[in-house]
């Protein structure tokens, strides 16, 4: 069978990372003398390695990191109050697959949301299917949703994901309806699925934020149990970087 002819089947049955390397891998084999137990094992592994890829752009395209920080790009040594050895521990993503949360807690400009993106990268390499939204926009979907009786299946969206990071929670002030929205997220996902949430506010500023202390004790409750818990005690690299531009600048 010709080339040609084998690569339109290959393409027929959406074997593209055999399709990509037939030729080079016959050059190779021909070349070596391979076996064609040999040949096929090589065939086999460049579709194993473009399906891996292919299915790593598609759950990051999912995502919706709003950018690219990974944790070798974080400065540990201008937070000294991080544990890195607890950090490293959190990106092996065993509290993925054990279901738990991860809460950062610490002021604006912390590196909370780089650390929680840095996190859910390496949650992606792992195969796990991720989600990154701010609070409020999750919020907002959600309340908007119930417009069009779709809520259950916006909520279902939420809930479809192994890891589901909540980015600053405490910025703003939530209308009432939240509370109830946000308790039926933390709720539907307890033991089911992980969370990081990242949040300027201590727990026992919560109430404030959902306007409800019921509603709060219960959300603090669930996110609480099997959680891992790290604050920032910091400056904000925001700050640091705007005090160097204005060093420069002199």
């Amino acid at each position: 069978m010709a080339v040609n002819t084998l690569k339109s089947r290959l393409r027929e049955y959406k074997l593209s990372g055999i399709y990509n390397s037939l030729e080079d891998r016959l050059s190779y084999a021909r070349d070596r003398q391979l076996s064609y137990t040999e040949f096929l094992e090589l065939l086999l592994e460049d579709e194993a390695s473009n399906r891996k890829g292919n299915s790593y752009k598609k759950r990051h395209n999912k995502a919706k990191f709003p950018y690219h920080k990974s944790l070798e790009e974080f400065d540990y040594n201008f937070q000294p109050s991080i544990d890195r050895k607890l950090i490293n521990d959190c990106a092996t993503c065993q509290f993925v697959s054990e279901k738990k949360n991860l809460v950062f807690i610490g002021n604006p400009g912390t590196g909370k949301t780089h650390l929680s993106i840095g996190i859910g990268l390496k949650a992606l390499l792992k195969g796990y299917k991720v989600l990154f939204t701010s609070v409020g926009e999750m919020l907002q979907n959600l309340h908007f949703s119930k417009a069009d009786n779709s809520f259950y299946q916006k909520l279902r969206y939420y809930l479809s994901f192994d890891l589901l990071i909540l980015d600053e929670l405490g910025f703003k002030k939530l209308p009432n309806y939240s509370a109830d929205d946000f308790f039926e997220v933390i709720s539907k996902r307890y033991e089911n699925g992980s969370l990081i949430i990242t949040s300027n506010k201590n727990f026992d500023q919560w109430g404030d934020i959902f306007s409800d202390n019921v509603l709060s004790s219960a959300i603090i409750d669930r996110v609480v149990h099997h959680s891992i818990v790290i604050k920032i005690n910091g400056q904000s690299y925001r700050r640091k970087n705007l005090k160097r531009k204005e060093g420069k600048n002199k």
